[in-house]
């Protein structure tokens, strides 16, 4: 399962979404504002795979030695490409 996320992580809809998938040990792709849970601390011990689109990420100024050293960073088409290939998709939180 993925779940996207788009919210910031200082709203509850971001922590939510996180949230979510941690508890259905579910794979996450931040877009939009959701990129800033990127950042190392943020996700620490997250148990699934953490995706983040690369144009929202430069869109927001962060740059690599920013982010935790697990993301994976995807453009658009990657994105759909693991939509597809997963069971199920929820978002965007």
């Amino acid at each position: 399962m993925l779940v996207i996320i788009k919210s910031a992580p200082d709203v509850p809809e971001g922590k939510q979404g996180v949230k979510l998938a941690r508890d259905m040990a579910a794979d996450i792709c931040l877009i939009q504002n959701a990129v800033y849970f990127a950042h190392r601390e943020r996700l620490e011990g997250f148990p699934g795979a953490v995706y983040i689109l690369d144009e929202d990420c430069s869109l927001r100024g962060l740059n690599s030695k920013q982010l935790n050293k697990n993301i994976r960073k995807l453009d658009y088409g990657g994105l759909i490409d693991i939509m597809v290939r997963e069971d199920k998709v929820i978002g965007a939180f």
